[in-house]
């Protein structure tokens, strides 16, 4: 795939460094396909070769007003995708391991300004891609890691990131009730680093974004803090998607599965048997 082909993403690079992936498909509040994944894979290979791009920006279109309502997993639109883009997508990554791994590998800052509501990967993503997390402090935007709703498990390493951000018993109560998360609680959580008024979300991200390039930020330091800083969880990141897959597969097989999906085309809630 080549940036000019982007669908899914706004792609913008500017003289001074910052570069911007916006998450572009109103229509469907920014859901993530596997198309926005390649995208995102593709625009971080970019940045890899430009010297002159510093530090990356991730934030969603306010026409979708969300930063991203999570996974879009629409087997209709998968079979719509040119062959030369299917052969670099492989269906049965469901937890996103090459895009979290490219990610965790990524040797340049990267800030995900959430703008409006973050559910599922909208959020596993950015917490496991992201160095830092700033989110705008309104009744429209929260984090929903909602996998119990829908009776799988989370992807993009969750499984070990949230205990290794809030604890063990914590992450399993965020995780067993699947409750929404507001900015203030986020923040308090370590989820994010500060939580902001809307109107100003932008401008501090992008006045982090300066700090962390020449003149103000020695960006081949901060580089090598992120490298070195990244190296010992490497390995246990990859195994722990490796088990996500293996556990994601076993879930769609589910009753409980099927119900999840039922009851979200009809509108209720589900009525889960355990199986």
């Amino acid at each position: 795939m080549k940036v000019e082909d982007f669908q899914d993403i706004l792609y913008e690079k500017e003289e001074n460094g910052i570069c911007t992936i916006t998450f572009n498909r109103p229509e469907r509040r920014n859901a993530l396909s596997y198309v926005t994944f390649l995208e995102i894979r593709t625009a971080l290979d970019d940045m890899e070769k430009d010297k002159n791009a510093r530090v990356l920006i991730m934030t969603g279109s306010q026409e979708g007003r969300a930063f991203s309502s999570g996974g879009y997993f629409n087997m209709k639109m998968v079979t719509q995708i040119p062959k030369e883009i299917m052969k670099d997508i492989d269906l049965l990554d469901i937890a996103q391991k090459k895009t979290c791994m490219k990610f965790w590998n990524f040797n340049k800052p990267v800030i995900a300004a959430i703008n409006g509501l973050a559910l599922g990967a909208g959020f596993t993503m950015p917490l496991a891609g992201a160095d830092l997390i700033y989110m705008a402090d309104d009744l429209e935007t929260y984090l929903g890691l909602i996998f119990v709703k829908r009776a799988i498990i989370p992807e993009f390493g969750l499984s070990f990131l949230l205990p290794f951000y809030v604890g063990f018993q914590k992450a399993k109560e965020i995780l067993y009730f699947g409750e929404k998360i507001y900015a203030k609680e986020a923040e308090k959580l370590g989820l994010i680093n500060k939580s902001v008024p809307p109107e100003e979300l932008m401008a501090v991200v992008r006045e982090k974004a300066l700090g962390l390039i020449p003149p103000k930020g020695p960006s081949t330091a901060l580089k090598l803090m992120k490298k070195t800083m990244h190296a010992y969880f490497r390995d246990i990141l990859s195994t722990t998607l490796d088990k996500e897959n293996e556990a994601l597969q076993a879930a769609f097989k589910t009753h409980d599965f099927r119900e999840s999906t039922k009851s979200l085309r009809e509108k209720r809630d589900p009525t889960f048997k355990g199986k």
